[in-house]
């Protein structure tokens, strides 16, 4: 068994010095306006390593009890509007000094959670959740132009994840 522990040790080690080579190359390709496209799983992956130092910062930094994160989409839930207003600068330097990213200054909303949190092309109510509208026109306009049965299909699967009775019909009728 001793060995199989210092396999594995010596495995983890390459392979976590081949990750961090491999995200150091991203990261200097980034700067030269090149990089892996945005749809890519080994993009997903390391903008998930990446963002999780700004994960530690929010959680444990800000002691933000309820931070949702997906790649570079994030919520933060508070009942506090001026606790969320006071978070928010601190929040934007962590992200240009540590990490060299800028918030999107037309993303950046403060709103009550009656009116839907827009998450992920979804936007989500306490008791429900519905496509966001831009998603939807995306997805017709896509079912359109390759109107074949794995496009609608994918779309299909997309919408099983939400209140769209409607649109699956309007979906399945588009074929």
């Amino acid at each position: 068994m001793l060995g199989t522990d210092y396999c594995t040790t010596r495995f983890t080690e390459y392979y976590i010095r081949f990750l961090i080579g491999f995200l150091l190359r991203i990261l200097f390709l980034a700067e030269t306006k090149r990089g892996l496209p945005l749809g890519n799983l080994t993009s997903q992956l390391f903008i998930n390593i990446y963002m999780n130092e700004f994960d530690q910062f929010v959680k444990h930094n800000l002691k933000a009890k309820y931070y949702i994160r997906y790649a570079d989409d994030f919520v933060v839930l508070y009942q506090d509007r001026s606790w969320l207003e006071e978070i928010l600068p601190q929040m934007e330097d962590f992200l240009l000094e540590k990490l060299k990213l800028n918030l999107h200054p037309n993303k950046i909303f403060i709103k009550t959670l009656s009116s839907g949190v827009d998450f992920l092309g979804w936007v989500h109510f306490s008791d429900h959740r519905v496509l966001r509208t831009t998603t939807k026109r995306r997805m017709f306009k896509r079912i359109n132009e390759n109107p074949k049965t794995e496009t609608v299909d994918s779309y299909l699967g997309l919408l099983k994840h939400g209140n769209t009775n409607k649109l699956k019909n309007m979906v399945k009728s588009s074929q």
